[in-house]
C-alpha cells in the first residue's frame, strides 16, 4: 500500500460522540487515532485515580468502542489512542471485557512505562507543593509500532506525544528505521495537524466565515506516503473545509520555534512546503527532521490548594467607585491569594441593562478550605444590602474546590522504560533511540532568517490586524503561544517587519512585563510568539479570564494598527 490513511476521531477528552463511527462509515481509512490527553486532562485523570485506582483512563473511549468496535474489526481498521492516560493496562482490560461481551475478536496491546509517579522523588520530579499527583514522561511512537508489528488491532497508550500516534502507525507501515528522521518528521507534521480533530477542518479558524458549512465539521485524515509527505483531507460530504489556512492554523498551534521537539525526531517547522492538492486537500512535503534530544518532557501535576470565585455585577454610573467600595468592604475577609479583575463590559447610555453593566471577578485561593469556602462565600453574600447600589451577583459562590498546579519537567530518556504489553500477554522493552543528541544541541534556537525588505511606504488605514492576518493561540503550562500568519504572499514582508515583540507588547498590554520570544516561519508566512508566564502555574490554577489563552489570538486580531490599504 503506497499511502497510509490515518484518520483522527478525537482531539480532546470530551470530543464529539460518535466520531469513530463517522470515520468508519464515511470512507476508506486504515488507522483511526484519538488524542485525549491535554495537560489539564492528566490532572483530571489523576484525581479520578486518587478516588479509584481502577480508573485513570478516558472512559468516553469505551463508549465509542461499544458503538464502533465490531465495525472497525470487520473493516480491518486499526485503532491507536492515548486514552489509557494513567492506567493503560486498566483500559486494555476493559476493552477485552467489551470485546467478549460483543463477541468480537480483537487483539489489544498497551504501551506503558511513562508513569513516573512512584519515582518522582528519585528523579527530582517535585513541585513547590511537594509530591505530585501525576508525573508522566512523553514517550514516542516506537512502542506503538512494535504493538502493530505483533498484529495488534487496538493499541492504547499512556502519555505519548500527540503526534506519536501517527508516527508509530506510519513507522510500522513503511518499515522506517529510527534514524529516518525526515520521514518521521513528516509523520510528526501530519500528526500535529490532525491531533486536534476538527481544528484542522475549520474549527476555531480565524476566517471561519469563509467556510461554506461549519455546522458539523468533518474530522481530518492524513494520507501519508513512504517519504513522509502527506495530504491532509477529510471524508467527502462532511462539513468544514481543509485549506492551506486551516492546516497552517494547526501547524502553528502550541509550538515554540522552528524546532518542534519529539522523542523520535525534531520536526523542522521551517522546512514544510504547503500547497493545495485539490478541493479539501492540502499537501505537506519537503519536511526535514533532525535527531531527537536525549531527554523527555515530563508532565507533572500537583494539588495547589483550594479556590472559590464570585462575580459582582456593577451597573450604570461610577463603575470604578463601586468596584473600589466592594473591595474595601470584603478585602480583609478574603485569603491572601485573592485576585480581582474588573471587566469594563459596560457601554455609555446603554439601551439594555446588560450593556450598562461591568463585571468584577473575584477569585480566592488558599490552603484552608474553610476560609476559601464558607468564610469567603459569607463575606461576598452577607453585604448584599450594605454595599453599592444595584448590588447583585451572577451566581452565589459555593464551596472551596481543589485546584491543580502544572509543572513541566525533563528527565533523561535512558531513565524511562518504554514498554509494550502485547496481545499474548508478554511485555517487551522498546530499545532506547541510539541516535539522540544532547538537549542543548537538539533544542538550540534557529537563527532568525533574513527578513524580506519592508515594502515602500504606501497609504495606510487604521484597521484591525485581523482584517489581514489570521491567528491561533493556546497554552503550554504557564506559557501561552500565538501564531500569526497571512494568506496573501505580498502581505508577508509587511507582517514580519511590523509585528515585532515591541509591537506585540503595545497591542497586548497584558504582556508588557513578560518575557516574549518571536520565531519566524517564512514558508508558512507566519510568526509565532511565546509569552512566558502569562498563564501562571497552568490552566487549573490561574485566574485569568481566558485561562488557556485560546482567544488570545482573536484579541490580537481585534487590535488596531496602521495597515497598507492594498491589503485591506
Amino acid at each position: 500500500m503506497s499511502v497510509l490513511r490515518v484518520a483522527n476521531a478525537s482531539g480532546f477528552y470530551g470530543d464529539r460522540a460518535g466520531a469513530f463511527r463517522e470515520m468508519l462509515e464515511g470512507g476508506p481509512v486504515d488507522v483511526i487515532t484519538g488524542d485525549y490527553l491535554a495537560e489539564l486532562t492528566m490532572l483530571i485523570l489523576a484525581r479520578d485515580r486518587a478516588k479509584d485506582p481502577e480508573t485513570g483512563y478516558a472512559k468516553t473511549f469505551l463508549l465509542e468502542m461499544r458503538d464502533s468496535l465490531a465495525l472497525a474489526m470487520d473493516k480491518g481498521v486499526k485503532i491507536v489512542v492515548n486514552a489509557g492516560g494513567l492506567n493503560p493496562a486498566g483500559l486494555a482490560a476493559k476493552l477485552q471485557e467489551l470485546a467478549a461481551t460483543l463477541d468480537v475478536e480483537a487483539k489489544i496491546a498497551h504501551v506503558h512505562g511513562d508513569d513516573l509517579i512512584d519515582r518522582a522523588e528519585e528523579l527530582n520530579l517535585t513541585t513547590r507543593n511537594g509530591k505530585p499527583l501525576s508525573a508522566n514522561a512523553y514517550l514516542g511512537g516506537w512502542g506503538i509500532a512494535a504493538a502493530l508489528k505483533a498484529g495488534s488491532d487496538i493499541v492504547v497508550t499512556g502519555r505519548v506525544t500527540d503526534a506519536s500516534l501517527v508516527v508509530g502507525a506510519a513507522a510500522h507501515h513503511f518499515g522506517w528505521a529510527e534514524t529516518d528522521y525526515d520521514q518521521i518528521a513528516g509523520a510528526m507534521a501530519a500528526g500535529h495537524v490532525i491531533e486536534c480533530g476538527t481544528q484542522a477542518t475549520g474549527g476555531n479558524y480565524a476566517f471561519f466565515d469563509s467556510i461554506k458549512d461549519m455546522r458539523r465539521p468533518g474530522f481530518p485524515i492524513a494520507e501519508i506516503e513512504k517519504d513522509g509527505s502527506s495530504v491532509i483531507t477529510k471524508h467527502p460530504g462532511t462539513g468544514g473545509a481543509v485549506t492551506k489556512g486551516t492546516v497552517t492554523a494547526q501547524l502553528v498551534y502550541e509550538i515554540t520555534g522552528a524546532r518542534y521537539a519529539g522523542p523520535d525526531a525534531i520536526l523542522r517547522l521551517d522546512s514544510i512546503d504547503i500547497a493545495d492538492d485539490g478541493p479539501d486537500r492540502v499537501r505537506l512535503s519537503g519536511v526535514r527532521g533532525e535527531a531527537p534530544p536525549d531527554t523527555l518532557k515530563v508532565s507533572i501535576n500537583a494539588l495547589g490548594g483550594f479556590r472559590n470565585e464570585v462575580t459582582f455585577v456593577l451597573t450604570g454610573l461610577d463603575i470604578d467607585k463601586k468596584a473600589a467600595l466592594i473591595q474595601s468592604q470584603i478585602g480583609r475577609d478574603v485569603p491572601e491569594g485573592t485576585t480581582w479583575t474588573l471587566a469594563r463590559t459596560d457601554r455609555e447610555d446603554a439601551a439594555t441593562e446588560e450593556e450598562a453593566s461591568a463585571m468584577l471577578h473575584c477569585v480566592a485561593r488558599g490552603q484552608d478550605p474553610k476560609i476559601v469556602g464558607r468564610a469567603f462565600s459569607n463575606a461576598a453574600v452577607q453585604i448584599g444590602l450594605a454595599s453599592y447600589p444595584g448590588f447583585h451577583l451572577t451566581a452565589p459562590p459555593g464551596d472551596a474546590a481543589p485546584y491543580g498546579v502544572y509543572t513541566p519537567g525533563l528527565v533523561r530518556a535512558a531513565e524511562v522504560p518504554h514498554l509494550v504489553t502485547l496481545p499474548d500477554g508478554t511485555t517487551a522493552g522498546v530499545p532506547l533511540n541510539s541516535g539522540t543528541v544532547p538537549s542543548a544541541v537538539a533544542l538550540a534556537p534557529v537563527e532568525e532568517p533574513t527578513l524580506p525588505p519592508l515594502p515602500s511606504p504606501s497609504t495606510t488605514a487604521r484597521a484591525p490586524l485581523g482584517r489581514v492576518a489570521a491567528a491561533r493561540s493556546g497554552d503550554k503550562g504557564g506559557d501561552a503561544n500565538v501564531g500569526v500568519w497571512v494568506e496573501r504572499e505580498d502581505a508577508w514582508p509587511w507582517l514580519v517587519n511590523t509585528l515585532t515583540v515591541d509591537k506585540l507588547r503595545e497591542l497586548l498590554p497584558e504582556t508588557r512585563t513578560l518575557e516574549i520570544e518571536r520565531h519566524v516561519l517564512p514558508k508558512l508566512h507566519a510568526v509565532n510568539f511565546v509569552i512566558r508566564g502569562l498563564l501562571g502555574e497552568g490552566v487549573a490554577s490561574n485566574a485569568r479570564f481566558d485561562a488557556q489563552a485560546k482567544a488570545l489570538g482573536e484579541w490580537l486580531r481585534a487590535r488596531h494598527l496602521d495597515i497598507p490599504e492594498e491589503f485591506l
